[in-house]
């Protein structure tokens, strides 16, 4: 019995899966595709400390991995589990699918599903992989990356609208910590504003001039979104600590980025960075429509599982927000285009 992408769909969406809460929705996948015959495999996932990471959690966390019995894979479909929080669960209408997830990624890994038993009856051998974290630091591909399976493409959705990735933005998170002296504000003198200093090098930050990477077209510029700010006591005390967080999409090596932010801060505050994606390029494929993606994958972290691809339905443009939906008809079109990709790269 083939697999029902839109109904698969909204029952992964109505579990609820944000970052580090990924548990019962690796789960009933690995329990659904135990189901349609496949070996499957639960790829442990280590939980990040809850007193270190706001909104980590002690629950199970796994990558679930899944090719039929005794079969070395040359494609691997594969996505994410997890979703941006809140969590809201499955809407629709007659054209879309509404709710957490549909876009990024559930919809997806519904397609990839469909997709992969209709490779299987075109003879091509082909695997699954749903990682979990993400939306957060990609620790269910660091894990998977260190666990390869022997493939040689690998094909991760992301919504790109159905179109062919020709390159993915790297994405680096800076952490800025500013340090002052505490005073009552009466006296500031007395005192060194942590803010201050750290207002000071953002202004300088985003005046910097980035690189550029022409043959990306418009999707080509460096960007720079202040996140996170905070820090401070009160409004009559000089602050003495601040604190902000970057994420800097990137269209080439990362160290220069960061490198111009160390001359930029010129020690006002310490520089570390959690997250370090490096831009990706890829090959076209065929006559599939091409983008370029602003935003980054896991492809980066997923070397070992062989040449990447990037392709899957819905925009991400709605991804992230309370309007997150998925068409119908471009989910369905999807499997189509997931089993041409992988026919082509194996034919």
């Amino acid at each position: 019995m083939s697999t029902d992408a839109i109904d698969l769909t909204r029952k992964l969406v109505n579990i609820e899966s944000t970052s580090y809460y990924e548990g019962v929705v690796g789960a009933y996948l690995a329990e659904f595709l135990a189901e349609q015959k496949y070996a499957v495999e639960r790829m442990a996932v280590a939980q990040r400390d809850p007193a270190l990471v706001p909104g980590a959690n002690v629950g199970e966390r796994f990558n679930v991995y899944a090719a039929l019995p005794g079969v070395t894979p040359d494609v691997v479909l594969s996505t994410h589990m997890d979703t941006f929080p809140p969590f809201f669960g499955c809407t629709e209408d007659d054209e879309y699918l509404y709710g957490r997830g549909t876009c990024d990624a559930k919809g997806i890994i519904a397609a990839q599903v469909a997709a992969a038993e209709r490779l299987h009856e075109c003879g091509v051998k082909v695997g699954l992989l749903f990682v979990v974290g993400e939306e957060r630091d990609s620790a269910g591909a660091r894990t998977a990356n260190e666990n390869p399976r022997g493939s040689r493409f690998l094909i991760n959705g992301e919504p790109t609208d159905n179109r062919l990735a020709l390159a993915t933005k790297g994405a680096l998170r800076v952490e800025l910590h500013a340090h002052g002296r505490m005073a009552h504000s009466a006296y500031p003198e007395l005192g060194e504003s942590a803010i201050d200093k750290l207002v000071d090098v953002l202004h300088e930050i985003r005046a910097m001039e980035l690189p550029v990477e022409p043959e990306f077209g418009e999707a080509g510029g460096t960007t720079v979104n202040v996140g996170i700010i905070h820090g401070g006591r009160a409004p009559n005390v000089v602050p003495d600590s601040a604190e902000a967080q970057l994420l800097i999409r990137t269209v080439g090596p990362s160290q220069d980025v960061k490198d111009a932010i160390t001359r930029v801060v010129h020690g006002r505050a310490e520089v570390t960075s959690s997250l370090d994606l490096s831009c990706v390029r890829m090959r076209r494929v065929g006559q599939l429509p091409t983008m370029v993606a602003k935003f980054a994958t896991d492809i980066p972290m997923l070397p070992a599982w062989g040449e990447p691809f990037l392709l899957g339905p819905g925009s991400i443009h709605v991804a992230h927000t309370p309007d997150e939906r998925i068409s119908k008809q471009e989910l369905l079109e999807c499997i189509n285009l997931y089993v041409d990709l992988a026919t082509s790269l194996v034919g």
